[in-house]
């Protein structure tokens, strides 16, 4: 829509000669796009973006839907049309609208409150077997057996997913279940998949937006923080599973992209990199993906025939180009090739009577200088140079998750980098209050629930990663802030904006609330703080309708309730960090794969001391190395050894 209607001079004409028109950026104020994309949602029946949504002056919505084609074709009307019509609906009869619009905010408000109030009967009375198999199947019956992910086109890589399947895979093998090993194979098989794809920027690193078709080969062009933060965290989840090299050299493309472009020098991480760009100096007009895809002479030209050979038979290269047009109806990507695995090293060293080793020296020789050319020779997609406090969040999780996995403090580095940049440029110490964007200095505009959870829980991994308390205070001088702000403290959860927003009609909940519940759960373990863990309670039941509905829709809070009713596994270290067998139970917690673990280490006169009981207790011991599990505030025997951790763990 942007190409088709906002940049028409005659589309522009009409907006501006019946309306005030305002584009929301939506990573700005969510709690804005969230409010009128559950209306779309409801009176439309789909969602999605773009969207465009026409209100009152009071900004009540009058009408609203996703796509709109320019012009009238195949019996829907095109956009021109819609602004005319509904432009002349409110000249004739604007009483009514407004009537209209009131009516169907309270309706929103009293579908939110049926969906959003404890129901009375309690968490015991959800069914754990039920709702975690109902996601699974819904998940397994959606499985593309063939490509990798869930439906067809287009594809998106859903983290929620994959988690979700990789928790269930955790707490369901023991009981020797077939779906066990069926949800783990699902989500290995996708993320190779999505790694040899298109979607995968060969020469530049990182991951793009997602697929336009169902392959992962051609993709949209844009590239998101948050996309490689939760990728990141997946493959790092899938290494600590499997120890595929495969997926620890994913994660080291993942963060050489981020650090490399997406890093400010002060250490937070930008937002995105636009999909388009122009595709030389000079030229007029930018084109998805210019700054990515290649024609097959220009490969031959740069890297040597023999060299081009071996590569264009690796990346499927065409000489006619390898974009089916059907996914480039702009013909912006005719003759051009989007670089694609669809064979095996071993596959193309067989090709070519060469070894396997002569390959990837090969592919590797041909990306630096393909990376090179793109520096030197096409200017660069627009960076979104705003950071964020939610997506940071993000990426300091997925960093500390691979800094676990990879036991690479450089990672775990990165990763304080980030939180220190937050800290120091986008948080308000006096008032606890997290500031949402940052360009050029700190907006003005205050954190929202998902800069609190999301934060919260980067800061709690990072933790886990370094043993800096540091980072446990904070997150919870943040919880305390968030639960003020947001917590509904009338039926539980949390609101996704605060009360003081005047700017939203409507104060609604969303998924956040999956990653708030965690965060309830590891912090009030990690505190002994009964209150939390009483909050977490009330925050599965205000979801309870939701679960027991149709949890396919929220896997993540699925994800949470299955942490919810297993429990934290505490592991609490005592001794000194440097100790070689302290190091060792470190090691092995932060390598293994435990959804619902909490690593802590018993620091005298430290901050978790001061609030955990059970914790200060070991650190007036003698401070040999030894390792307890606790859940349930309930501590079991001393372990001295990393074998009797390892036996416990299994």
């Amino acid at each position: 829509m942007e190409h088709e209607s906002f940049e028409n001079e005659e589309v522009a004409n009409i907006m501006n000669k019946f309306y005030v028109n305002i584009k929301v950026d939506r990573e700005e104020n969510p709690g804005v796009d969230k409010m009128y994309m559950t209306y779309v949602q409801l009176t439309s029946g789909r969602g999605g973006w773009p969207m465009s949504v026409f209100l009152t002056p009071d900004k009540y919505p009058i009408f609203g839907a996703t796509y709109f084609p320019p012009e009238d074709a195949h019996g829907r009307p095109g956009f021109k049309t819609v602004l005319k019509r509904v432009a002349q609906m409110w000249e004739a009869n604007p009483d009514t609208l407004k009537e209209n619009a009131t009516d169907t905010i309270e309706q929103l408000r009293s579908y939110a409150e049926v969906e959003y109030t404890q129901s009375g009967t309690g968490s015991a009375a959800l069914d754990f077997s039920k709702i975690t198999s109902s996601v699974y199947e819904h998940l397994e019956s959606s499985y593309d057996k063939k490509q990798g992910g869930f439906g067809g086109a287009p594809k998106f890589p859903t983290s929620c997913q994959f988690a979700y399947l990789l928790d269930y895979h955790h707490y369901l093998k023991k009981d020797g279940k077939e779906q066990a090993q069926k949800a783990l194979d699902m989500v290995l098989f996708t993320l190779k998949k999505i790694a040899h794809g298109g979607i995968h920027d060969h020469v530049g690193n990182g991951f793009h937006r997602y697929s336009t078709d169902d392959q992962w080969h051609v993709p949209h062009f844009e590239k998101m923080l948050y996309d490689q933060a939760q990728l990141l965290s997946t493959y790092a989840s899938a290494y600590k599973i499997t120890k595929d090299d495969f997926f620890a050299d994913t994660m080291r493309d993942i963060i050489k992209y981020v650090e490399r472009d997406l890093q400010h020098d002060g250490g937070g991480f930008y937002s995105a990199e636009d999909a388009d760009s122009f595709p030389e100096e000079g030229a007029t007009k930018k084109l998805e993906g210019a700054f990515c895809v290649w024609e097959k002479s220009e490969l031959t030209d740069i890297l040597g025939e023999d060299d081009a050979d071996i590569f264009a038979q690796h990346y499927d290269v065409k000489k006619n180009g390898n974009v089916d047009p059907a996914q480039d109806p702009h013909g912006e990507l005719k003759g051009k090739n989007v670089l694609i695995e669809r064979s095996t090293a071993s596959e193309t060293a067989k090709q070519f009577n060469i070894t396997e080793d002569q390959v990837n020296e090969v592919l590797n020789r041909c990306k630096e200088k393909l990376w090179t050319l793109r520096l030197e020779k096409r200017p660069k997609p627009h960076r979104d140079d705003k950071i964020l406090t939610s997506w940071n969040g993000l990426m300091i999780s997925g960093l500390a998750q691979a800094a676990q996995a990879l036991q690479d403090p450089k990672i775990g580095q990165l990763a304080e980098k980030a939180a220190l940049f937050i800290k120091n440029n986008m948080y308000q110490a006096d008032s606890s209050t997290l500031i949402r964007s940052y360009r050029e200095g700190p907006s003005s505009i205050e954190g929202f629930l998902e800069d609190y959870a999301f934060l919260i829980q980067g800061l709690i991994d990072l933790y886990e990663t370094s043993s800096d308390e540091k980072w446990m205070e904070w997150a919870d001088q943040l919880q305390k802030k968030q639960d003020e702000v947001f917590y509904d403290n009338d039926n539980g959860g949390y609101f996704s904006v605060a009360e003081t927003d005047k700017s939203i009609l409507l104060r609604m909940k969303d998924g956040k609330n999956a990653v708030a519940l965690k965060n309830l759960l590891r912090l009030g373990q990690a505190l002994e703080d009964h209150a939390l863990i009483d909050r977490a309670g009330f925050t599965v039941t205000s979801f309870h309708s939701m679960l027991t509905k149709y949890p396919f829709a929220m896997p993540a809070l699925v994800s949470s309730y299955m942490m919810y009713d297993k429990g934290v596994k505490q592991v609490i270290t005592s001794g000194s960090l440097d100790d070689p067998t302290v190091k060792g139970f470190h090691q092995l917690v932060n390598e293994a794969f435990l959804p619902n673990k909490l690593l802590v280490h018993a620091q005298k006169g430290g901050f978790i001391a001061s609030k955990n009981p059970t914790v200060s207790t070991l650190t007036e011991q003698d401070q040999k190395p030894l390792v307890h599990i606790c859940e349930n505030f309930t501590c079991g025997m001393p372990m001295e050894t990393v074998e009797e951790l390892e036996k416990s763990l299994q």
